[in-house]
């Protein structure tokens, strides 16, 4: 170990209260609904922080995440334009209004002045949600680099408690949080969706790896934790259920081994040529024995529901032709953020009646270009454009020891590709660790060895 290791942890504010900030997005922001008490919690906690940051805390440094910044912004700055009210004649004028106006003529009101989003309540709540990642930018930017250094660690202690969570779960024990609107006997830790549940324990299959190797370099006990790790959040991924998740779960494991790869190599140079692939091996076969034991005992659920699906059945997929027609409604102007639930239920054919409901497209990507339109999808393009362009930058150069950016890029890939089927990013906690991804694709040195965009 480096002797900056075992200096006395000296920590500042900004960490503190990130750490905070982690604990309370971990307990009560796993849900996306508005009306979820965990929103008030995460949202009032997130002000308090912020209060405390902007009066005690040092000066931030936000040059080098400037893109995550303006990306906030923009996002918004989107949500607040939805919420000037327009004059009655441009009101009417925006694509998909036509029912409220004849609704208006029959009972003989005269047309107020509009905001563009159809319901103002959800674009409000959609506005106010932003604070969460924005306080978390804010927060990591008044971080030092050796403090930036232990958040891969603080990442896996609250990965590896959500897993706890699902395995008390799993072991059927029925717990039930209060702060998020969670079925009672599923498996999903503390979000409200084992799908979102699934895909943060697969982000955990990607920092653990790398967090056995600081500075490039790997510690011994921390790869007996990192590979126990892996194991726990594979088997917890089985048995939550979660299809999507188990997809881009055996995606992150798959990557784990290329990022850390090179690494692996130089730790094992002087070992036999034997030793690596036997470890390998070892590593690979001790998770398919997990597997195969969950098989068996009647666990793993997710590959239970991925043999039984009946895609004509699924609401994703019945609903799609609904969510393609409300799309060409309301383009190029869009419905209006987060009022998806309302909309559809006013566009919902007979045959599609149930007694839930059907809360969001289940593909994000559909569900921005509904609501936001075409300013919607021209900054999502914009967002796309820098991850792919900085992702290509990060696996070109040659990183021999931070391999942070690289994981950046993989966490935001695994959060898209569960976006096509679902709306991880719309959680508290989804929110901080794709913010947190992204600054670690940003620009940045952090410190001795750490210099990727600086060759």
């Amino acid at each position: 170990m480096s002797n900056q290791f075992r200096q006395p942890l000296r920590v500042s504010l900004a960490f503190s209260l990130l750490i905070i900030f982690l604990a309370v997005v971990w307990l009560a922001g796993g849900a996306s609904r508005a009306d979820a008490v965990g929103q008030v919690v995460v949202r009032a906690v997130t002000w308090l922080l912020l209060i405390v940051a902007a009066l005690f805390g040092r000066r931030l440094a936000l040059k080098d995440d400037r893109p995550v910044l303006l990306l906030l912004v923009a996002a918004l700055l989107l949500a607040l334009i939805q919420l000037v009210p327009l004059p009655p004649a441009l009101w009417q004028a925006l694509p998909g209004r036509t029912p409220f106006v004849q609704a208006a003529l029959v009972t003989g009101e005269a047309q107020p002045w509009r905001p563009l989003a159809i319901i103002p309540s959800a674009a409000v709540n959609a506005a106010s949600s932003l604070v969460v990642p924005l306080t978390a930018l804010l927060l990591l930017a008044g971080l030092n680099d050796r403090e930036r250094r232990l958040i891969p660690g603080a990442i896996l202690i609250l990965v590896f408690a959500e897993a706890l969570v699902g395995l008390i779960q799993l072991s059927g024990v029925h717990l039930n949080n209060p702060f998020v609107n969670d079925t009672v006997g599923e498996v999903s830790g503390t979000f409200a969706n084992r799908n979102h549940f699934a895909v943060l324990l697969a982000i955990g299959c990607l920092i653990a790896p790398v967090w056995a190797f600081p500075e490039g370099r790997l510690v011994r006990w921390r790869g007996i934790v990192a590979a126990g790790l892996v194991l726990l959040f594979t088997l917890a991924i089985l048995g939550s259920g979660s299809r999507a998740g188990m997809a881009v779960g055996g995606l992150a494991l798959a990557a784990s081994i290329l990022l850390v790869w090179r690494q692996l190599r130089e730790a094992f140079a002087r070992a036999p040529r034997w030793a690596l692939p036997v470890v390998l091996a070892s590593g690979i076969g001790t998770i398919s024995l997990g597997v195969l034991v969950s098989v068996l005992a009647g666990r793993a659920q997710s590959i239970t529901r991925a043999v039984d699906a009946d895609v004509g059945s699924d609401m994703r997929s019945r609903g799609l032709p609904t969510v393609l027609k409300m799309l060409g409604e309301y383009f190029p102007a869009g419905s209006g953020l987060g009022g998806f639930d309302p909309l559809f239920r006013l566009h919902e054919p007979f045959h599609l009646l149930k007694f839930t409901y059907f809360n969001h497209a289940h593909n994000d990507f559909l569900e921005i270009a509904l609501d936001a339109g075409a300013p919607g999808l021209i900054l999502l393009s914009a967002a796309l454009s820098w991850w792919g362009w900085t992702s290509w930058r990060a696996w070109r150069t040659e990183a021999k020891r931070d391999l942070l950016p690289r994981v950046g890029s993989m966490i935001l890939l695994i959060v898209l590709l569960a976006s096509l089927v679902d709306y991880p990013a719309r959680t508290p906690i989804m929110m901080v660790i794709v913010v947190l991804a992204a600054t670690w694709l940003c620009p940045r040195s952090y410190g001795v060895g750490h210099r990727l965009y600086r060759r």
